[in-house]
């Protein structure tokens, strides 16, 4: 079966450098798909960071714009982490991803390496189901001008410093007030995110296709003030009124340090990630693996 996708990228774990035994088992993984791809008739591009880390030679190197432009298919080698980083850049560009996984498969990336091809094979000539995710739009605005922006597949979270007490935050929906929290900090997830940070908080499961945020306490001082979904049409606005050293996370992958009077705004943004998963494949599939809901049944 030749491939209906002719120009895939390969992606790595492009923001670590790769070192020792474990750089060089992803390399060879990265080669091995790469070459299976060529014997499915894919012209076979890899990502510049990618190749830079990996040290991959050989290939037709290009960057993430070229990627976006030019590709049909992006095949994302890695965890969860690099789908995240990868997937909030090539979003508004609209090339669908696959992501398989050489270690425990994860929440986004659900091929395991072993059955690659078994699995990529049907899904090449088309036979796959697509999944799409959606993003938030976050901004740091401090005294009337944004300061920090950033896109979150996952999760916003505002967190008290490593060494202060509680932080106190203001939590605006739509321009109305809602409350005065003091907490350890609080998450605004996804339903990507809803496995994640907001599910050891305490939030609840949201399916993907649900157009809604949850809205997560970390460790409120009053103990009423409990997670609730809102749709993601909101825009959600949280400022700092109280506590030193307050930062916001954006996937935990980017950090603003925050002021009193910080505002942090956020609104859905206007693109979605776009993920390929095997023909038959379901959500609960995933959140049975992986939250181990079978255990213990005969």
């Amino acid at each position: 079966m030749k491939s209906k996708f002719r120009h895939i990228a390969l992606i790595g774990k492009y923001h670590a450098v790769a070192s020792g035994a474990a750089g060089a088992s992803s390399r060879k993984a990265l080669e091995t798909i790469a070459h299976f791809l060529h014997r499915q008739g894919a012209e076979v591009v890899v990502e510049q960071e990618t190749a830079a880390n990996m040290g991959l030679t050989g290939f037709h190197v290009v960057d993430v714009e070229s990627i976006g432009a030019n590709c049909d298919l992006g095949l994302v080698v890695g965890g969860d982490g690099t789908m995240l980083g990868i997937g909030r850049r090539l979003a508004r560009f609209g090339v669908p991803l696959i992501g398989i996984n050489q270690g425990r498969l994860g929440f986004i990336t659900d091929i395991a390496f072993d059955h690659f091809q078994a699995t990529l094979e049907p899904m090449l000539g088309g036979q796959y189901e697509e999944d799409h995710r959606s993003l938030m739009q976050a901004r740091v605005v401090r005294d009337g001008r944004c300061v920090f922006d950033a896109l979150a597949m996952n999760d916003v979270v505002v967190n008290r410093g490593a060494t202060s007490g509680m932080v106190e935050l203001r939590v605006e929906v739509d321009g109305h007030f809602v409350a005065n929290q003091r907490a350890d900090g609080l998450i605004i997830a996804t339903p990507t995110g809803s496995t994640a940070y907001s599910l050891s908080a305490g939030g609840p499961l949201l399916h993907p296709s649900i157009p809604g945020w949850v809205l997560v306490p970390i460790a409120p001082h009053t103990l009423s003030n409990r997670p609730i979904v809102l749709a993601n049409v909101a825009e959600v606005a949280i400022e700092i009124v109280a506590g030193r050293d307050a930062s916001a996370n954006f996937d935990m992958q980017s950090l603003a340090s925050l002021m009193h009077g910080d505002r942090i705004v956020v609104t859905r943004s206007d693109h979605h990630v776009r993920f390929l998963h095997p023909k038959g494949w379901t959500y609960f599939d995933t959140l049975r693996q992986k939250l181990h809901w079978n255990e213990g049944v005969a």
